[in-house]
């Protein structure tokens, strides 16, 4: 009956932490807004880089260049877009005031393989992750106190 109590009693308390660990704020790195201008180059059918890192807050100048053909870039999330002629550099600039994940891609019909032309722009730190692992070892934790290994009895 001991055991059992124990093993109820370590549930709940998993359940607990887990709760934390999805629920609470991670500790946030402020950082004071800067001016960050970042280039892009746009070519059938990639942006390289095909991923961008800022601030909350940043004051962001996106300069596309079209290496090929006309091309575009529209953010998800901003509503912000931006289009550039073959071997014109165009300029887009923006505030990333909304922290999270999100797409950036070609709004310009450029060729077949057009709808895959996507990006992906980072506002702030990637918190899903860090909690995905937090959680991934509770797991395992858990796991390992509430079912321990069987015992072998030898046989006769």
């Amino acid at each position: 009956m001991a055991l059992f109590t124990k093993r109820w009693f370590f549930l709940i308390l998993a359940g607990l932490a887990g709760a934390v660990i999805v629920f609470a704020p991670l500790p946030v790195r402020v950082v004071p807004p800067a001016k960050r201008t970042l280039r892009i180059e746009a070519n059938q059918f990639a942006y390289s880089p095909a991923e961008l890192t800022v601030n909350p807050g940043d004051t962001v100048t996106i300069e596309l260049v079209s290496t090929d053909v006309v091309h575009g870039l529209y953010v998800d999330g901003y509503g912000v877009s931006v289009t550039a002629d073959p071997g014109q550099t165009a300029r887009l600039t923006f505030t990333a005031d909304r922290p999270g994940s999100f797409r950036f891609r070609c709004n310009v019909t450029c060729g077949a393989l057009h709808p895959f032309m996507i990006g992906r722009l980072q506002v702030g730190a990637k918190a899903t992750l860090w909690r995905a692992i937090a959680l991934t070892l509770l797991a395992v934790i858990s796991g390992i106190a509430l079912f321990p290994r069987p015992v072998k009895y030898p046989t006769t």
